[in-house]
């Protein structure tokens, strides 16, 4: 369904949207060889449109904000999902990404640039991000910046939001990243959702050795990391750390979650199904350790799942994610 602004609880922006398509392997991927494809699908993607997709699987009004000419080949995919959505139009077609998926869930993916977008497509759609947040509880600023859109418009957008009564999450990478972590003196988001690649990008660490010490028993690096930005001005951070679980630090403490046991089967989403998770507890009024045991179950659902699947409530198992407190946070 397209889009006038009404009203609904959170309110994705998804600059770059996709169809994803996801191929399903039988075997390792073998650079150079043959391969037999054992499934193919379909998907309407993006980072946030996939926050959208499964905030309304969980019965959560949510409205996917993005990009796309009213007959973009993107919208027909999307149309069957129900997700309520808000189309700003524009000249270029929508990206496809392709996912190659092992039988171990190890994923390779190929991503698109995306069309580009020109300056007064950018101002139509920053206008619609404020016109649509002035009713939302939640803005969800989420994936990569097609080309035309320069590195620092999050950051912008999180200082025009600043004024509003609604929460502001923020998943990005490389350079819209680091210009949004620039202005975090002037305008910080509520909350950001880095992955350990990206958390170390802004902490100049190593992404391996993050994630090796939270799997050794010692989340302290993880938690330095996130307090830094905390102290900056960032609401909290969600680090997600894969097979490791994942990371909470706010200006109250800090909490580490644990994954259950599952057998992975697709990475693609895994991220953006924590966020939806996180981002559906905090709706509901959940409190800090409520609300990361809540992302971890639902990034644990998506990994287990095949393609770009996206868990329901009832894929996931909220009492076999363990949370534990590494409170208070260092200052």
């Amino acid at each position: 369904m397209t889009a006038t602004a009404g009203d609904s609880a959170v309110v994705t922006v998804t600059p770059n949207p996709s169809i994803d398509r996801t191929i399903t392997l039988g075997g390792p991927l073998t650079r150079g060889a043959v391969h037999r494809v054992q499934s193919v699908s379909n998907e309407p993607g993006g980072k946030g449109v996939n926050v959208a997709r499964a905030l309304t699987l969980a019965g959560v009004e949510a409205r996917a904000l993005l990009p796309a000419a009213p007959d973009d080949p993107f919208l027909t995919v999307l149309a069957p999902t129900c997700v309520p959505f808000a189309a700003v139009p524009v000249a270029g077609t929508v990206r496809t990404n392709l996912a190659i998926t092992e039988t171990d869930g190890t994923t390779t993916k190929l991503n698109e640039p995306g069309a580009e977008l020109d300056a007064a497509s950018l101002t139509a759609l920053t206008e619609a991000v404020l016109t649509h947040a002035a009713a939302a509880q939640w803005v969800v600023l989420s994936g990569s910046l097609p080309p035309g859109v320069p590195e620092g418009w999050y950051a912008e957008v999180v200082a025009l939001l600043a004024g509003l009564r609604c929460k502001v999450a923020v998943d990005t990478s490389e350079g819209p990243l680091l210009a949004l972590a620039a202005g975090f003196e002037r305008a910080a988001p509520d909350l950001i959702k880095p992955n350990s690649e990206e958390l170390a990008s802004l902490a100049g660490a190593d992404p391996e050795l993050l994630e090796q010490a939270v799997h050794q028993g010692d989340p302290r690096p993880v938690v330095d990391a996130a307090t830094a930005l905390v102290n900056r001005g960032v609401g909290a951070v969600l680090a997600t750390l894969g097979a490791a679980g994942a990371v909470l630090v706010d200006g109250t403490g800090a909490w580490l979650a644990a994954p259950p046991p599952i057998t992975p089967r697709s990475t693609v989403g895994a991220g953006d199904s924590a966020l939806a998770g996180y981002v559906r507890a905090a709706i509901a009024g959940a409190e800090e350790p409520r609300r990361l045991q809540m992302a971890v179950a639902y990034g644990s659902g998506a990994a287990a799942l095949p393609g770009s699947a996206l868990p329901s409530p009832a894929q996931i198992d909220l009492d076999a994610v363990r949370v534990i407190s590494i409170s208070p946070a260092p200052s």
